[in-house]
């Protein structure tokens, strides 16, 4: 049997095929990357869709419902209670929701352009530490007001069912669309 002369020393022989070997690898570390291409789209998809959904909700939802409460709500629960320490404890709680109303849309504002960003795909830092920053601000402010504002408000209105139901009709009517006049 003959040994082809390129066999009795692989050293030089074989560096062209070694360049074939680390071809492939480096074809197939890519390859592997691009196989996770599709979960990446599937996350900035995804990341897309919150970002709109939370843009929409500070738009449509959160400014509005704070509204209701300071020009609705809050006057109502005012008007209708007793008086000395239960109008104190209202007026002091009415205060504390709207300042925690005036600090979670300064929050808001500071994190909407980035947010606006994520949501046409561009390229953004956001801001770990002041999105949970403003999810917690927020979190806190609601459980607050679930927790003593609005029990005391449903005393306060249910004393008086004109009270709530004037406080009913005040929305109904801060919602209804208003009906254009004839030119």
């Amino acid at each position: 049997m003959t040994i082809h002369p390129a066999a009795r020393n692989p050293g030089h022989a074989s560096e062209p095929l070694t360049g074939f070997s680390q071809c492939h690898l480096g074809i197939l570390s890519k390859l592997q990357a691009f196989e996770e291409l599709p979960a990446l789209q599937a996350a900035a998809a995804q990341a897309r869709t919150i970002a709109n959904d939370t843009l929409a909700l500070f738009h449509h939802a959160v400014y509005e419902h704070h509204a209701d409460e300071e020009r609705e709500l809050f006057p109502a629960v005012l008007r209708s209670a007793g008086r000395g320490r239960e109008a104190g404890e209202v007026q002091a709680m009415v205060q504390r929701l709207t300042v925690e109303h005036r600090q979670i849309e300064a929050m808001w504002k500071k994190l909407e352009p980035a947010v606006k960003a994520v949501a046409k795909s561009q390229s953004v830092d956001l801001d770990l530490d002041a999105v949970e920053e403003l999810v917690h601000a927020y979190s806190a402010h609601a459980r607050f007001e679930e927790e003593y504002f609005l029990p005391l408000a449903e005393i306060i209105l249910g004393r008086d069912g004109n009270h709530m139901e004037a406080l009913g009709l005040s929305l109904h009517l801060r919602h209804t669309p208003q009906p254009v006049g004839h030119i």
